[in-house]
């Protein structure tokens, strides 16, 4: 059998293994048919040529990347893992997905997915996208980044992020804390994605002076957003009335975005979702596109897809032996 030993450099041997060697185990996913044993600063590798050829490469490009930037993350080393063995540069070219921003740390937010960069480049040529999709398909993560870029290439003057906080029935007055504490937990993804692809100090001064500004939907209204790239995540959980509101807010030179999955709203009982209304009357009308994700996009913990798989077609329940 084949086999070949590659030997580490530039890069320190944690930052390549992980801990309890948990990047090496992400990498072996991706190559089953290999034996990978790791001994100090080399790695052995045994099985097919091509096979071999393959995890060189992208080996070679871990490596790349953290000598580019200086860290690396998990994400990094799966975006890589899925990609071509074409070098980076060559793939966008080639018109694999692009870069959208470059986050903390070295970290390149990009689009994974066939359907990701779908939506990236919706966004680009559309002033009104709907993004819809389960959990775990990258769409709030996406629209944020492409908010974040339009604000750095001073494409717009601000960033608005925005969800309806429907599961506290938009009063909150039974929460503990000032209104900001008691809006907080239901903006946390948003404020995740952006302490990714901003520096906590610039964040805050964002925050600070209004240049970034996450809010429940509720205060959207009577606003004209104007120069502002405007996200409204969870859309599944507005009422029609609501989503008409919100759309209505678009004002000059502003990029709106919304997200949802339809198949989770928490709305009551038999109240209608605005984003599946939205998405049903706004097919096909110039300006707007939407974008559909799907399990193959989800960009979370392996096993997210087939969770995703296992309720859209559950296994039938075995009938009891009978006695």
């Amino acid at each position: 059998m084949p086999e070949k030993d590659i030997f580490i450099e530039d890069i320190p041997l944690i930052e390549l293994y992980g801990i309890n060697d948990s990047r090496m185990e992400i990498i072996k996913e991706y190559f089953p048919g290999l034996k990978i044993v790791a001994r100090g600063d080399s790695l052995r590798i045994s099985g097919s040529h091509e096979s071999i050829e393959s995890f060189s490469k992208k080996i070679i490009r871990v490596v790349e990347h953290y000598r580019k930037h200086q860290a690396l993350h998990d994400a990094d080393v799966e975006r890589i893992m899925q990609s071509s063995d074409v070098p980076e540069h060559k793939e966008e070219k080639n018109g694999e997905p692009h870069i959208i921003v470059y986050g903390n740390n070295g970290l390149v937010v990009k689009a994974r997915t066939l359907n990701q960069q779908k939506m990236v480049e919706a966004s680009f040529k559309n002033d009104l996208v709907f993004a819809v999709g389960p959990a775990g398909t990258g769409k709030t993560y996406t629209a944020v980044a492409l908010a974040v870029r339009a604000l750095k290439n001073k494409e717009v003057r601000k960033i608005i992020l925005t969800r309806p906080a429907v599961e506290a029935g938009e009063s909150l007055g039974f929460l503990p804390g000032d209104l900001k504490e008691k809006l907080d937990p239901y903006l946390q993804p948003l404020y995740d994605a952006l302490y990714d692809m901003l520096p906590p100090e610039k964040l805050e001064a964002y925050l600070e002076n209004k240049i970034i500004e996450v809010a429940p939907l509720a205060f959207m209204r009577g606003r004209t957003l104007n120069h502002a790239f405007v996200i409204l995540d969870e859309g599944q959980n507005t009422t029609e009335n609501q989503m008409k509101m919100f759309l209505t807010r678009m004002g000059a030179n502003a990029k709106f975005i919304v997200t949802g999955d339809t198949t989770q709203t928490d709305l009551p009982f038999k109240q209608p979702s605005g984003l599946i209304h939205a998405i049903q009357i706004f097919e096909n009308v110039p300006g707007i596109d939407i974008i559909f994700l799907d399990a193959s996009d989800v960009v979370r913990h392996k096993l997210v897809r087939k969770i995703l798989s296992i309720y859209a077609d559950p296994p039938k329940k075995k009938k009891p032996a009978e006695k």
